[in-house]
């Protein structure tokens, strides 16, 4: 195949890569504006509705390393396809005027779609030129955080004007073009691909992360039963280590648990996990004041919609930032651009603690915030493809994504609790010093990111080059398409 031709389908391919690992974000995401929609048009609880949002997060961590390891194999075309057909048939769902329960399915199937961005990046490490496939993958990693962002305030205009079902619809639109785009431009897997899927460790791990995941939501148990919250913890971990030995011991693992123990990996997961549960911990903490009302002594009682338009620093920064971090990259290494991501981050909440008594002050924190993320998502897939197999690729990048759900998670319920905790008995909102003493938190959460990733940045080799140079996988090089 000619260069030229090369450079034409690559060009091609790049946008297609990207949208579809927008779309995924933006549609598992659009529960977060719509609970109280849900709650008024279905006549459900608010903590009943919040299952819309839950559900789909909790279904893409147990379908996100099964389809990284198929997206390792010679169907990862067919994988690809038949997960966003998934994802549109539960998007017709949500759409259709069925009862909540069909909306809880509807939006886990929607939520399957979040393991696709492991995938994308896999198939731009095989069939982009080397200059483009860094880049490429760095981008696909910010898109897949910000797309909630772009996707909030337009689900939540539709959802004002035209209700409910208008923003699903929303969903649905775009979910059916994707599918349209991966048809299109999806390419066969490289020849001599092999991926099998270990079932039984499969049910094991989706066992253990439902468990960590349902308990990190449930803020509820741990305060009302918790025994039964101790229990079920013990359990999870209980499944997490015998899913671990099996994997170690099987020639067919799900995850390579064996590269995921490589320091670089392990580290890098570790930054992933600890900083991104402080990175959605800020995010939940600055629409959360946006929205409360004058009534509560602060906040800027701002509507959904308006809330969702102080998303709209932290997406653009964020993706100024992922276009920016590769020509960084260039001169900085990885870990040393995540720990100053996660210091940017740090910069936020401390902005976030100390001046929140304008609107102006909190869209300056959220554009930090968006900076800092988008900065830390770019940077992130580079230190772990450095030493990770081509082949490997969407199966490491589909754990990392794991770690990034059971870290935002936890961010979430610590935000929750230590508001919970600065909420005076008989008063429906904390008082303004908890969303200060949550910040701190999260200053010591970003504090740790940042001492992470400096600890593995001394432990790597200045030498190494990242997605190009992949320890144990092929000799760089252009890869060509293979089959469409």
């Amino acid at each position: 195949m000619s260069t030229a031709l090369i450079r034409s389908e690559a060009r091609l391919l790049v946008p297609a890569l990207i949208f579809i690992a927008l779309v995924v974000a933006a549609v598992a995401s659009l529960g977060t504006p719509l609970i109280t929609s849900v709650a008024t048009t279905f006549h459900v609880s608010l903590d009943s509705a919040q299952w819309t949002l839950t559900i789909a997060l909790l279904s893409g961590a147990v379908a996100t390393p099964v389809l990284g390891r198929l997206g390792a194999g010679p169907h990862r075309r067919a994988t690809i396809l038949a997960t966003l057909a998934i994802v549109v048939v539960g998007s017709a769902l949500t759409v259709l005027p069925l009862p909540f329960a069909w909306l809880l399915v509807g939006r886990a199937a929607q939520g399957v779609g979040l393991g696709l961005t492991a995938l994308m990046m896999g198939v731009a490490r095989d069939h982009l030129p080397e200059e483009r496939s860094a880049a490429t993958i760095a981008l696909i990693s910010v898109v897949s955080i910000i797309g909630a962002g772009a996707g909030y305030p337009l689900a939540a205009l539709l959802a004002e004007f035209g209700g409910l079902r208008a923003a699903y619809g929303l969903g649905l639109l775009v979910t059916a073009i994707a599918f349209v785009t991966a048809w299109r431009s999806m390419p066969a897997a490289p020849e001599g691909r092999s991926a099998h899927v270990n079932v039984a460790a499969a049910l094991v791990l989706a066992g253990g992360l439902l468990l960590v995941l349902f308990l990190a939501g449930e803020r509820s148990l741990w305060s009302r039963h918790l025994a039964v919250a101790v229990t079920l913890a013990v359990a999870a971990v209980l499944l997490l280590c015998v899913w671990t030995v099996s994997e170690l011991r099987t020639k067919t693992p799900l995850v390579d648990v064996r590269t995921v123990r490589h320091p670089a990996v392990a580290g890098a997961n570790i930054a992933m996990f600890v900083g991104g549960s402080g990175m959605y911990l800020l995010l939940t903490l600055i629409t959360r004041y946006a929205q409360t009302p004058h009534s509560a002594g602060y906040g800027f009682g701002l509507t959904t919609f308006v809330a969702g338009l102080v998303l709209i620093p932290f997406s653009v920064l964020g993706f100024v930032a992922g276009k920016l971090t590769p020509r960084v990259r260039e001169r900085i290494d990885g870990p040393l651009l995540l720990a100053g991501s996660a210091a940017i981050v740090g910069g936020g909440f401390v902005l976030f603690a100390t001046a929140r008594s304008n609107l102006a002050e909190l869209l300056a924190a959220m554009g930090v915030l968006g900076f800092g993320v988008g900065s830390f998502s770019a940077a992130m897939p580079g230190v772990i493809l450095a030493v990770t197999p081509r082949s490997e690729t969407s199966s490491a990048m589909s754990f990392n994504y794991v770690v990034r759900s059971v870290g935002y998670s936890l961010g979430s319920a610590i935000g929750g609790l230590v508001l919970a905790a600065g909420t005076a008995t008989g008063r429906l909102f904390p008082n303004d010093g908890a969303y200060t003493t949550a910040a701190l938190v999260g200053v010591a959460a970003m504090a740790i990111t940042t001492m992470a990733s400096l600890a593995l940045a001394r432990r790597r080799s200045p030498e190494t080059n990242p997605i190009t140079a992949p320890v144990g996988g092929p000799a760089p090089g252009r890869s060509s398409r293979t089959g469409s």
